[in-house]
């Protein structure tokens, strides 16, 4: 596996762990529905958080969260809409990203909530 792989899923690997430990119920991870990936798919009371987990081994070229473009913001959009229908939920829907970076050689973990309003 490329070396870019491999930190991405230790990435998605550490946001899982992150979201379980702040009270989310994991309701799927790297869900597609045509050309869009979700990476994690979570629940915490009435709130469905669409998460985009974004991993940098620095933040020498920029936040991991500045990656994040309007294009994959657009498929998300429509591959929840899918999974929302799918599966018969009655929930708010937020999208988040979590963006992980290694600083000082240590995985800084940063939840950014209601993220595509941000930017």
């Amino acid at each position: 596996m490329a070396e870019h792989n491999e930190l991405g899923k230790l990435g998605e690997e550490l946001a899982e762990g992150f979201l379980k430990q702040n009270g989310y119920t994991i309701l799927e991870t790297n869900w597609t529905f045509q050309k869009a990936e979700i990476d994690i798919i979570a629940q915490k009371d009435n709130i469905v958080a669409v998460v985009e987990v974004k991993t940098r081994s620095s933040i020498d070229f920029g936040l991991p969260q500045d990656f994040v473009k309007p294009k994959k913001i657009q498929l998300l959009v429509k591959a929840v809409n899918e999974y929302i229908v799918s599966n018969d939920l009655d929930a708010e829907v937020r999208f988040d990203i979590i963006a992980i970076y290694k600083e000082e050689g240590i995985y800084k973990i940063e939840h950014i909530e209601d993220a595509f309003f941000h930017f």
